[in-house]
C-alpha cells in the first residue's frame, strides 16, 4: 500500500508531469523489466478520500485488505481542500481514482457527468437488503440506480448541563418547547451568581437556527423536513413558527447567552464546557469534542429533542448520505467493488464505530457495535425515533431565491421580532417560486408524495 497526502497543487503537478512525459522527445530510458514484472503481478487500485480524522484507521484497514488479498495494491491519497475540483480535473485528464469518497451534494452532478459507476450489477441481494432503509434518492441513488452507500450519520440531540438543571430545581430535560422556554428562564435566574444562562445557539452560522429547529420539528411533525412538505411538494416554513416564537421568547426573557447572534459553535462549546450554558442542540460529534478539544469536568447529559406538543409524530432527522463510489472509468471495476464491499462490511464498520470515528446508520452495525470509549456517546446512538429523510430540493432551490434568504429572516425574528405570519408567508412564496425555476432548469425532480408519513421512518435504523 502507498499512502500519500495530496492537495490540488500536488494534483496539478502530477498532471503537468504526465503531459510533459507524453510530449517530450529525446532519449528514452528502458523500463526496469524485473520491477515491471513484479508490479504486473498485482492489480493496482487508487483510492482518494478527503477525510483526515479517520485516515490512520482507514490506512490500517487498507493494509489488512492487502494482506488478505496479496494480488491487490491500493494507493490511498488523503486530499486537501478543493477536493471536488481535484476529482473533476482527474476525470478530465483520464487520471481518476478507481475508488473515491463522495459527498451527498456531488452525487447527482457527478452521475450526470459520467463519473460514477452504479453498484447495481455488483451488489449482492443480501447487501442490498441490509441497506434498504438507508438508500435515499439523490443521496445514494440517482434515477433508481445505486451509486454510493452511507456509513455514518449525524444524530441530533439536546445537550444539557445536569448541574445547572438541578440547581434550578428542574428534574430533567424538557419534553416540549414550552418547557424549554421555562427551563431556560429558571436556569438563568438560578445561575446569576456564576454568570450562567439557560440557552445558547451558534446563530453566526447559517445552520444555527437549523441545528435547533430541524430536530424539534422533524420529531414533532410527519410531513417533511428542511421546511419542505413532501406531501404537497412545496416549501412551508410555517412548521417552524412555534420554534421561532420559543427562541424569540427565550431572547426576550434574557435567558439566552448574550452575544448568541454572533456566536460560532466552538466558542459556544467553550462556554458550555465552563458551565455557562444550560442547554443547546448539536449532533453526535460532541462527545469527541469534549474528550479532546474542550475537556470538561461539568456533569452533562443528552436527551432526545423536545417537541412542539410533547408528541413524537415523526422521526428525529439524521443527516447521512454518501461514502464510497467507484469510477466509471476504472479498468478494474470488479476488484474495486470487492474492496468497497469489504469497507462496508459489518466487521469494518463495527470497528469504525467502536473506534469513535462516527455513529453508524447501518442497522446491522448498530446492532453489533459497542459504544466507543467516549463519555456521553451512548445517548447519541440510533434509536427507534431516529430516521433518514428523503432528499429535499432545498439546495437546488436556495441559489435561485430572490431577496432575503431564510436564515436571515429567521434570525431577524429571533433577535428583533416582526410580523411572523407575514414574513413566513412571503418566505414560502419566494422559495416556491425559486423551486419552480429549479424544476424548469432540471436541477431537481423532487415532487409531491401524498403518501409520505415521517412516522414510517421510526424504527428504520435499528434491527427489529
Amino acid at each position: 500500500m502507498k499512502f500519500n497526502k495530496w492537495g490540488l497543487a500536488g494534483l496539478a503537478l502530477l498532471l503537468a508531469g504526465s503531459l510533459a512525459a507524453c510530449s517530450s522527445g529525446g532519449d528514452k530510458t528502458e523500463p526496469d523489466t524485473a520491477a515491471a514484472g513484479a508490479e504486473g503481478s498485482k492489480t493496482k487500485l487508487t483510492y482518494w478520500t478527503i477525510d483526515r480524522h479517520d485516515s490512520d484507521f482507514i490506512e490500517q484497514k487498507v493494509k489488512e485488505y492487502e494482506e488478505k488479498n496479496p494480488n491487490i495494491d491500493i494507493e490511498m491519497k488523503v486530499m486537501a481542500d478543493n477536493y471536488a475540483q481535484s476529482v473533476e480535473i482527474a476525470f478530465a485528464s483520464n487520471q481518476a481514482p478507481d475508488i473515491f469518497r463522495v459527498d451527498t451534494g456531488n452525487v447527482p452532478t457527478w452521475v450526470k457527468r459520467g463519473y460514477l459507476e452504479p453498484f447495481d450489477d455488483y451488489i449482492s441481494p443480501e447487501m442490498k437488503e441490509n441497506f434498504k432503509n438507508v438508500l435515499i434518492e439523490e443521496k445514494n441513488r440517482v434515477g433508481g440506480k445505486i451509486y454510493t452507500l452511507p456509513n455514518i450519520g449525524q444524530f441530533w440531540r439536546l445537550i444539557y448541563n445536569v448541574d445547572l438543571f438541578e440547581k434550578a430545581g428542574i428534574d430533567g430535560p424538557p419534553t416540549t418547547i414550552a418547557e424549554m422556554v421555562e427551563d431556560a428562564k429558571k436556569i438563568t435566574a438560578a445561575g446569576k451568581d456564576s454568570g450562567a444562562y439557560g440557552f445558547a445557539g451558534n446563530f453566526k452560522s447559517a445552520s444555527g437556527f437549523e441545528r435547533i429547529a430541524y430536530p424539534i420539528v422533524s420529531l414533532s411533525t410527519n410531513t417533511g423536513n428542511e421546511g419542505f412538505n413532501f406531501q404537497t411538494g412545496q416549501f412551508d416554513f410555517t412548521v417552524y413558527k412555534e420554534v421561532l416564537q420559543a427562541l424569540h421568547q427565550i431572547r426576550a426573557d434574557g435567558s439566552m447567552l448574550p452575544g448568541s447572534e454572533s456566536l460560532d459553535i466552538d466558542p459556544l462549546r467553550a462556554q458550555f464546557a465552563q458551565g455557562k450554558i444550560g442547554m443547546y442542540f448539536n449532533h453526535s460529534v460532541e462527545p469527541s469534542v469534549y474528550k479532546t478539544q474542550f475537556p470538561t469536568d461539568i456533569n452533562w447529559a443528552v436527551a432526545m429533542p423536545p417537541t412542539i406538543d410533547g408528541k413524537q409524530n415523526g422521526a428525529d432527522q439524521v443527516i447521512a448520505g454518501s461514502y464510497l463510489a467507484m469510477s466509471k472509468n476504472s479498468e478494474h471495476k470488479e476488484e474495486a467493488w470487492k474492496f468497497i464491499e469489504w469497507m462496508y462490511s459489518d466487521d469494518v464498520q463495527v470497528a469504525y464505530q467502536e473506534g469513535g470515528y462516527g455513529v453508524s446508520v447501518i442497522p446491522s452495525v448498530a446492532a453489533k457495535a459497542k459504544a466507543p470509549d467516549i463519555a456521553g456517546i451512548e445517548n447519541f446512538l440510533p434509536t427507534a425515533m431516529d430516521g433518514i429523510y428523503p432528499a429535499t430540493p432545498l439546495v437546488a432551490t436556495e441559489g435561485r431565491v430572490e431577496g432575503t434568504k431564510k436564515v436571515d429572516v429567521f434570525n431577524k425574528f429571533i433577535f428583533d421580532g416582526q410580523d411572523l405570519d407575514k414574513v413566513l408567508s412571503d418566505l414560502n412564496a419566494r422559495y416556491n417560486a425559486a423551486l419552480e425555476k429549479a424544476k424548469a432548469a432540471g436541477d431537481t425532480t423532487i415532487g409531491a408524495d401524498p403518501s409520505f408519513n415521517a412516522a414510517n421512518l421510526q424504527g428504520s435504523l435499528v434491527e427489529k
